[in-house]
């Protein structure tokens, strides 16, 4: 009795001790935190924001999302293909483009969000969630990556579809119409605006 009891602690050790070493929890409560500030400053349903909350609430949102990654995905070939000045500045415009887009409805970071699976493998990982708000069921999963020793997100999918993926999909068609220089236009205008 006394092995087996004995035994049930080490193997309780030494999967808790895996899940801490392999990043899985660093992940999770990284993640959980920045819901709990972002909820912190949601406050109540129907509250109205100050121009002040809503750039908190898009720094906190925003602020684990590495950029570089997920615009060039979004960019595809024509990434590589155009010179370093113009690639940084279409990483800022559709970090831009980003950070607005993520205040769109901000009654979506008050759904409560359950952590399904967290796979790391070496320094990237996959992150699947489900959130739910009142009834509906909405699968939001993350790609991660290792980037100056913290875990940032590179990519994440909402029921299935990527966000960079189908920016890939409408920037490839304005490309192959009127050009790369019509793309960074749109979204130099866009940027003024906001």
């Amino acid at each position: 009795m006394r092995n087996i009891l004995t035994f049930l602690i080490l193997t309780t050790i030494l999967s808790v001790s895996v899940f801490a070493q392999d990043g899985s929890e660093e992940i999770k409560q990284m993640l959980e935190s920045r819901d709990s500030e972002i909820k912190e400053l949601l406050g109540p349903s129907g509250n109205d924001f100050s121009q002040d909350q809503r750039d908190q609430l898009k720094d906190i949102i925003n602020g684990v999302i590495y950029y570089p990654a997920m615009a060039e995905v979004a960019l595809g070939d024509t990434y590589t293909e155009i010179e370093e000045e113009t690639r940084e500045e279409f990483v800022d415009l559709f970090a831009t483009m980003i950070r607005d887009n993520s205040l769109n409805r901000l009654d979506i970071y008050r759904a409560d969000v359950v952590y399904k699976d967290i796979s790391v493998n070496g320094d990237s990982a996959t992150v699947n969630t489900t959130a739910q708000l009142d009834d509906v069921r909405t699968s939001v999963d993350y790609k991660m990556e290792i980037i100056n020793d913290e875990w940032r997100i590179t990519d994440m999918s909402i029921d299935d579809v990527s966000t960079a993926e189908s920016y890939n999909r409408q920037f490839e068609s304005i490309i192959r119409k009127r050009g790369f220089d019509a793309l960074l236009e749109s979204l130099r205008r866009r940027a003024a605006r906001t």
